[in-house]
């Protein structure tokens, strides 16, 4: 239903009012406005709370606590969209609510786009008001606010009800219902976004040697304890880039750290404190230094990389198959880290895997097949032949590679390697876009070959373990075009 009426609530009788309005809806759709740019602990600037074209915009910055609004929510269904981002700052209004749906995890598993603004045109053929780019750039701590500000925020709640109404039906239709409840209860499980925080998923830690690991942890805790302290958002105090930086070239004295990336202010406030952090990690064994998840692994071997290729391409044919992105099915950073804890039993690899019931239904039998596990954790005795039989299965046919070739701008080849040329206005354009792809490839654990003369860049992709082109280079390709175009 289009937008009918918003209210701004910013006084205790406003807020009385305009949850009057919406006395009678049993199901609201909820959002927050953040201002939290620069602060390391999520913050609400504003609550939109609403349904059938009726919004009320609370603002916290003037109410302070919402007790009105927890009570009211309390006897309500709640529909959130992508609901991290909202529930952490709602919880510090004194905000909990009890019953929640995600209309972003049911997009998820319908294989929809999960951008609120394309799932509402795609949907229920409405198009937001304002433009989308402009206002996640808005400053929605400032009061007072602009009336076209508060005409967008209301318009991302008006017809949340009626979106998750749609989707519940299509999870029903798709006997999909089951997968969604199992998401859901992970995602409110987890804990909040900060304490997920890990050394380990700084970009670019996987390339460096034992030594700069060990700064780099060192760095990390180091800055992670000041923003918290200062409640600074961590790329305020130096970013990830200039961590792994510090890490591999250490600094000799403090004027270095400001010409190496780190924040003038930082440097004044905190620059000791860092050259410490690196001092102290500068002797630190990395095997001593596991993740905040406790797992330390092994080094990675070809073997364990041709593996984690294999269970890639089933997993990508598998989410073909059912229209689903492949990483719903199961997260490309998990099939390595699985591997390296080398699991005996088909019941160790789900938990290395960390797959729910729902994914481990879908591929479980595949990936135990492809690793030679059997029901009783001993590896399978058609070992080399299966493997072969399952390397040949990767493997694209002529007919799929083209196909799946004319979908791919610019992109050519054969079975035995694709490829692309891009060329850019000058070198460092043309390096910016390989340190894109380099982050990407590190992401889906799938690396091309990279040529790169001044402006021209030319990319490669071969599964080598596979011995030719399997859907896993084809999934990169296709990622790499959104980075091309974005």
């Amino acid at each position: 239903m289009p937008l009918q009426e918003f209210l701004l609530a910013d006084t205790p009788e406003t807020l009385e009012h305009a949850l009057a309005m919406l006395r009678s809806l049993r199901v609201v759709g909820v959002d927050v406005e953040r201002a939290d740019w620069n602060r390391y602990y999520r913050a609400a600037a504003l609550v939109q709370v609403g349904g059938e074209g009726l919004v009320a915009i609370v603002d916290p910055l003037a109410l302070g606590r919402l007790d009105p609004l927890q009570a009211f929510l309390a006897e309500r269904l709640v529909v959130l969209h992508a609901m991290e981002n909202d529930l952490g700052p709602l919880a510090t209004l004194g905000v909990c609510p009890v019953r929640i749906e995600d209309t972003s995890i049911a997009a998820a598993l319908l294989g929809l786009a999960t951008g609120l603004e394309g799932l509402l045109r795609d949907v229920l053929g409405v198009v937001p008001h304002g433009d989308k780019a402009t206002m996640q750039r808005a400053a929605w701590e400032d009061r007072p606010l602009r009336h076209d500000m508060l005409r967008y925020a209301a318009g991302d709640v008006a017809d949340l009800p009626e979106l998750w109404r749609v989707l519940e039906e299509r999870l029903l239709a798709t006997e999909r219902m089951s997968w969604y409840r199992q998401e859901l209860a992970a995602a409110l499980a987890q804990p909040s976004v900060e304490a997920r925080r890990d050394w380990t998923r700084t970009k670019g830690a996987g390339r460096l040697n034992a030594a700069a690991k060990a700064r780099l942890r060192a760095l990390w805790d180091a800055r992670e304890k000041i923003a918290r302290e200062t409640n600074t958002a961590p790329a305020r105090i130096a970013g990830d880039r200039v961590l792994v930086d510090l890490a591999i070239t250490p600094p000799a004295k403090l004027p270095e750290l400001g010409r190496r990336g780190v924040r003038r202010a930082a440097v004044r406030d905190f620059g000791q404190r860092l050259l410490d952090a690196i001092a102290s990690g500068e002797h630190a064994a990395v095997a001593s230094l596991p993740s905040r998840n406790g797992r330390r692994g092994r080094a990675a071997f070809e073997d364990d990389r041709a593996k984690a290729d294999r269970l890639r391409a089933i997993r990508s044919e598998h989410a073909r198959r059912l229209g689903l992105d492949p990483g719903v099915l199961c997260p490309s950073r998990t099939l390595l880290t699985a591997l390296l804890s080398d699991p005996a039993s088909p019941d160790e690899l789900r938990v290395a895997l960390g797959l729910r019931a729902w994914q481990w239904q879908q591929l479980g039998a595949a990936f135990c097949e492809a690793l030679s596990l059997d029901g009783s954790g001993d590896p399978g005795t058609t070992g080399s032949t299966r493997g072969e039989e399952t390397r040949m299965a990767d493997l694209l046919n002529p007919d799929a590679l083209h196909h799946a070739l004319d979908r791919l701008e610019g992109w050519s080849g054969t079975g035995e390697g694709i490829a692309k040329s891009y060329e850019f206005r000058d070198f460092a354009e043309a390096l910016a876009f390989v340190n894109r792809v380099g982050e990407l490839a590190e992401d889906m654990n799938h690396h091309p070959d990279i040529e790169i003369r001044w402006n021209k860049v030319r990319l490669g992709l071969v599964t080598h373990s596979a011995g030719g082109v399997t859907q896993a280079d084809l999934d990169l390709a296709a990622r790499i075009e959104g980075l091309s175009t974005a």
